[in-house]
């Protein structure tokens, strides 16, 4: 890729406000439209843009492989230990209202957490798909 100093630019600019933009939707899903999936992908989205504008090897050093596959294992674990902790308490798998000390509170936290399990999830598989398939041909 030439080096297009307009290009560059924008994207340094571009690239936080689109990652907290995908923090606000993560943080707002239970209260509105949006939630871990969405914000996985929006802030996947940025990294992506990252790499198609410095380079796939500059993005591979912001955020390596090793990172983002315990960050999608953490993210799985984060999803189904909520479920687990929930059957200790004496609920259901995923019955959030046993998480606190009222029911919406219990709901609250418990959506909090899975939607961010979810959203580490989408995160971390969407830059491991991309970099797999980028990184095609390269040694």
């Amino acid at each position: 890729m030439t080096n297009n100093l307009i290009l560059r630019v924008v994207s340094k600019s571009l690239i936080p406000l689109i990652i907290v933009f995908a923090l606000y939707v993560q943080f707002h899903g239970d209260y509105g439209p949006g939630g871990g999936f969405q914000a996985g992908v929006i802030m996947s989205a940025a990294i992506i843009l990252y790499a198609l504008v410095f380079g796939l090897d500059a993005a591979e050093q912001v955020i390596p492989s090793t990172i983002l596959r315990i960050l999608a294992s953490l993210g799985v674990l984060i999803y189904a230990g909520v479920g687990v902790v929930t059957l200790f308490l004496g609920g259901n798998y995923l019955d959030y209202s046993v998480l606190g000390e009222t029911r919406v509170a219990g709901q609250h936290l418990g959506i909090l957490l899975v939607e961010l399990g979810v959203g580490m999830t989408v995160f971390s598989v969407m830059l491991i798909i991309f970099f797999a398939f980028a990184g095609r041909g390269r040694p």
